[in-house]
């Protein structure tokens, strides 16, 4: 695993792009770069959650993103919403697709990576595979496009770790290019960015419990 390299913070200054809204959820395609909530560090205060609650001050988190990762987030906006949200996150009642690019080229056409994880404590805020005190992590994937050196996936996280589909492939030997935290050199310095981006998100509405599916189309 390569050494952590330093976190530089500068986020993107574009307001948020809202996909949808009603009385009940705020769905926002949250950019790459930019934190879910505040960080512990002064400068890292401004956030997602932050920039939304100065125009929308009802909203309220109900998941998160990486800081690299871009892609849909929902919101709720009262406190009945932000449970029925919340419990559908817990239950495992939704479904989400990432998108990603990793390095080399995948020879199998699909596949599933189960292998639990656990944070990795002295090198917070990484994660790592750990059979005996790590928690279940399922990740399905199936191969998109293979180019000269990478593979375009798309990723289907069947749990919800933290760092879930950036330790998996990496563990698979196909980093995510552009990874910080995961990546050796050659897979980090391959794209400008993390390559992952949360592409689309099936929930039930609170009111009524219809289905909906939000959709952001991947940005590389």
């Amino acid at each position: 695993m390569p050494e952590q390299r330093p976190f530089f913070y500068d986020p993107p200054k574009d307001p948020p792009v809202v996909l949808y809204e009603d009385a009940d959820i705020l769905v926002v395609a949250k950019p790459s770069g930019l934190l879910s909530v505040p960080g512990k560090a002064a400068e890292h205060a401004d956030c997602l959650i932050v920039r939304l609650n100065a125009l929308y001050p009802e909203a309220t988190l109900v998941h998160r993103l990486d800081c690299a990762t871009s892609g849909v987030m929902v919101f709720a906006r009262n406190r009945a919403a932000h449970r029925h949200l919340g419990l559908q996150f817990e239950r495992r009642k939704l479904s989400k697709s990432y998108v990603a690019r990793v390095r080399g080229r995948i020879s199998a056409d699909e596949g599933a990576i189960d292998k639990p994880l656990r944070c990795d404590w002295p090198n917070r805020p990484k994660q790592i595979v750990d059979f005996i005190e790590g928690r279940p992590a399922l990740t399905r994937w199936r191969v998109e496009a293979r180019e000269a050196g990478a593979t375009r996936v798309r990723l289907l996280p069947e749990t919800g770790r933290s760092h879930q589909l950036r330790v998996h492939m990496a563990d698979l030997g196909h980093p995510i290019l552009g990874d910080a935290l995961y990546a050796d050199d050659d897979a980090f310095a391959g794209a400008p960015r993390l390559q992952l981006h949360a592409e689309t998100l099936t929930i039930r509405h609170p009111s009524g419990g219809e289905p909906m599916t939000f959709v952001d189309p991947c940005p590389f």
